[in-house]
């Protein structure tokens, strides 16, 4: 283990001995966030690190130096804070300097007491994050990354002995207990032109006396849950508010980030009082301009919603623990695993068709097409125009079937993140696609298309009944259609619309051609029918090794950051075929083919060759061939 635990257990020890030789220079915030890197270089430091997608939260010391694997949900308004204050010791008045980096509640001695009025306290701005663990990540992920985790904990003793086996809701009621904290304040968010970030001393023992719990049970609207605002239903594990000090113009909404920083779960954050008398007391009427509702939704039970201080933030381009978090060009080159993985590309393609055409039911050409669909990736857009996405519908799948159901499973143990969408008449009517601002609440309702981007959303129309759309419904499928289409999801601003552009692979399964727009149509033809789906897709994943299932993940994961570069001489012969061929069929080709024809031709490779242009136009012309068979069969329903 990494020398010294101080860094991990009281990381804001490491702060003070910092603030304490620099005082206010500045330089003293540089020389952590650099403690810090050079710290998580030593000897596999990371896994050292107790996360909170693994670790419960009652196991973690309050304080302590965390990590955190999320999606940005939504972005608060910055808030002020004290970087730096002063206290006053009431008998000796001795004063003192502290930081108020990393901090939501100001530390107070015994006998000390703020002073708001110091000239030596400054004034300095951070930005909070609403996250949430990323949406529909995969269960081999998740174990991937607790068997690669080796930090040590055990229950916090923080709390009453019993805390360790309360659940979250519990925690709700455990946290609202005052506590002999060494200060006490409303927990009320604070932005524009509030004091302070930080809350202060001086008042503890008003509140103890004045705020019941009752009262604080009331103020808190306990009787509806909190809501986690999860995008997705199903989603288990902690939502943070992430207060970040550097570089927040960064980030943006639906990042997927690394976070490294010191866990607040201070009590005296949960209590928020909707008393106009009580709040005024301690903050300037004007200035206390959140309703009721924002400040439930901003200053959530820190024992359900526990805060994150920032001292590392990474943007991870990917969420596979089998592979380093950055794939740049750079970084891949002098990655001797990447390099000695690149020269396996095609033994593992080959082995990964195999094992995708036993999944599709012993057809080929379905499993050349599905490779293709689950390595695009929207690579640049021109104009509005995505390129590189790949939107496959596999038709001829049969209804009242388990299949759909157990190749999304197969599909689930091959990728990081995906999600299944069963497109019924109920579901498209009632479930929220698209997210939308609260105005009231001020924060972002999530909705199912809010997902990271590489997510692989496989929508499953084979279970589409006969039945009306409603309004609603309507706006679910223009919102799918958009997203196919254009790569976009506009959330809902009430009073316009934002575009947010995304890079998700879309995979719907239905019996006929699908109601939804796909970039290629591929029919099933299967070559056997098992009398009992279930038994033969377990039997499928049982019997492939884990090591190889790990190669596919690496496969499909790589294959998307790969660098791609076409020759002038291969450009201007494609340029030729592509003439010739319209010539041929002037109807019936198109410039969507040609792009098409592109993405097939890319194929995991990381140069177009002949070679790999004529199998396109190959796979291209079977896969038409069929479509034009299924159509003579079955009259125009293709």
């Amino acid at each position: 283990m990494p020398c010294g635990e101080d860094w991990l257990s009281h990381p804001l020890g490491i702060v003070q001995g910092f603030f304490a030789q620099n005082g206010v220079n500045p330089d003293w915030e540089k020389k952590v966030i650099e403690y810090f890197k050079e710290k998580l270089k030593e000897n596999n430091a990371p896994k050292w690190v107790p996360s909170l997608n693994e670790v419960p939260l009652h196991y973690l010391k309050p304080n302590s130096f965390v990590k955190f694997r999320c999606m940005i949900q939504d972005m608060f308004d910055p808030e002020f804070y004290m970087g730096v204050y002063e206290t006053v010791n009431q008998n000796t008045k001795a004063r003192v300097l502290h930081f108020g980096k990393y901090r939501d509640v100001a530390d107070c001695g015994p006998q000390q007491e703020l002073d708001l009025n110091s000239p030596r306290s400054t004034t300095l701005e951070r930005q909070t994050f609403y996250c949430v663990p990323v949406p529909g990540e995969s269960t081999w992920v998740k174990e991937a990354y607790v068997n690669a985790n080796q930090a040590r904990v055990s229950p916090s003793t923080s709390y009453t002995p019993s805390r360790h086996k309360r659940s979250y809701e519990d925690d709700e009621d455990m946290d609202l207990q005052p506590h002999k904290q060494k200060d006490q304040h409303t927990g009320a968010r604070q932005t524009g032109g509030s004091v302070s970030g930080l809350q202060w001393c001086g008042e503890s023992k008003r509140l103890e006396t004045e705020a019941s719990t009752g009262q604080q049970l009331n103020s808190l609207n306990l009787s509806s849950p909190f809501d986690l605002n999860f995008p997705l239903p199903g989603e288990k594990g902690p939502a943070c508010l992430v207060k970040v000090y550097e570089d927040w113009d960064c980030f943006k909404v639906n990042d997927v980030l690394e976070l490294y920083g010191i866990l607040s779960v201070d009590p005296v954050l949960s209590i928020l009082s909707n008393d106009e008398r009580d709040t005024s007391a301690l903050l300037d009427p004007m200035e206390c301009a959140d309703t009721a509702e924002e400040q439930r939704v901003h200053s959530p039970p820190a024992s359900l919603v526990p805060r994150i201080h920032v001292v590392l933030a990474q943007k991870l381009q990917h969420i596979n623990p089998l592979l380093p978090a950055c794939l740049n060009k750079e970084e891949s080159r002098t990655c001797k695993f990447v390099s000695s993985f690149m020269s396996e590309l095609s033994p593992v393609r080959a082995e990964l068709l195999g094992f995708l055409t036993h999944a599709l039911l012993g057809d080929s050409l379905a499993a050349e097409y599905l490779i293709l669909h689950l390595i695009s990736a929207v690579y640049t857009r021109r104009d509005v125009l995505p390129l590189g996405k790949f939107t496959m519908n596999l038709s001829g799948c049969p209804r009242n079937s388990t299949f759909t159901e157990h190749l999304y499973r197969i599909i689930q143990h091959l990728v990081p993140a995906s999600f299944r969408l069963q497109m019924t008449i109920e579901n498209m009517n009632h479930l929220k696609f698209i997210p939308h601002k609260d105005y009231t609440a001020n924060r972002l309702i999530s909705g199912l298309l809010q997902l990271p981007n590489n997510t692989s959303l496989v929508i499953d129309e084979t279970l589409l009944e006969q039945g009306q759309l409603d309004t609603p419904g309507v706006h679910n499928v223009t919102a799918l259609t958009n997203l196919i289409t254009w790569q976009k999801v506009d959330y809902d601003f009430s009073y316009h619309q934002m575009e947010f552009p995304c890079s998700i692979n879309v995979l719907i399964t239905s019996e006929g051609r699908s109601l939804l727009p796909a970039d290629c149509q591929i029919h099933l033809q299967p070559q056997l029918i098992p009398p009992n789906m279930e038994e033969y897709m377990n039997s499928l994943l049982s019997t492939v090794l884990p090591s190889v299932l790990n190669k596919f993940r690496i496969y499909l994961t790589l294959l998307r950051f790969l660098d791609y570069s076409i020759s002038d001489e291969i450009t201007k012969a494609v340029e030729d075929d592509f003439v010739e061929m319209r010539k041929n069929d002037p109807q019936s080709i198109t410039a969507d083919d040609l792009h098409q024809l592109l993405v097939v031709a890319r194929a995991g490779q990381t140069t177009l060759s002949r070679e790999r242009w004529l199998r396109a136009k190959q796979l291209e012309s079977l896969r038409r061939n069929r479509l034009q068979q299924q159509k003579c069969v079955n009259g125009n329903e293709l």
